[in-house]
């Protein structure tokens, strides 16, 4: 995956020809009336605008570039070159296909070569791939592809541990499941003893699928 592509993002992120406020709050309405209620009704008159609302903070990912979060870097390190991580960062995302809440925590470490990044920017790196349509596994990759390319780090290594709501409250429901995923990239894959520090540190044994 190159820069430019990282940049471009997803179609919907270049998508300029967005519908309207008014046409997003029409189609509220009409789910109201799909689902059963009345949406003219005094409960619900003001829901499509705060729908509307909530989604442009549900999904303000598609606004930011990931990219850019990563550009400011620090070089003056002494010559670090250990493991860097940032554990148990907590993220809420929607599932792409029911448009059901994840709510998860992940993980995310790299071994720098020569210049380091703020540390706040990596948790948003997390949260701008997670206030986007998901799928668990992608924003996986996208989070350690993205760190990897502008970074140019030795290893990179993220695991995301979440609850789905399109399991838990719907379908199969099953409440307390929890799915885990992991990138390893570079040392982190090839190396079994930096992989088993890393996640000995974020308090995971190295389960057969991870090592």
């Amino acid at each position: 995956m190159t820069l430019t592509s990282m940049r471009s993002g997803d179609s919907a992120n270049q998508a300029d020809d967005r519908p309207s406020r008014e046409e997003a709050e029409a189609a509220v309405r009409t789910l109201l009336a799909w689902a059963g209620d009345d949406p003219a009704r005094e409960g619900l008159q003001d829901t499509p605008a705060r729908v509307a609302r909530a989604y442009e903070e549900f999904f303000g990912g598609y606004a930011i570039d990931p990219v850019d979060l990563l550009q400011r870097t620090f070089s003056e390190v002494e010559g670090y070159d250990e493991m860097v991580l940032l554990r148990d960062i907590r993220f809420e995302s929607h599932c792409e296909h029911h448009l059901a809440p994840i709510i998860g925590r992940a993980s995310v470490a790299y071994m720098p070569t020569h210049r380091v990044v703020g540390i706040s920017k990596l948790a948003r790196v997390v949260d701008a791939y997670a206030r986007r349509l998901q799928i668990q596994e992608k924003m996986t990759a996208q989070i350690a592809n993205s760190i990897e390319q502008v970074l140019e780090p030795s290893g990179v290594a993220v695991v995301i541990e979440a609850t789905h709501h399109c399991m838990t409250t719907r379908g199969v429901h099953k409440a307390g499941t929890t799915m885990v995923t992991s990138r390893m990239l570079g040392c982190f894959r090839k190396d079994a003893a930096t992989r088993r520090e890393f996640l000995s540190l974020i308090g995971n044994p190295p389960a057969q699928g991870m090592v």
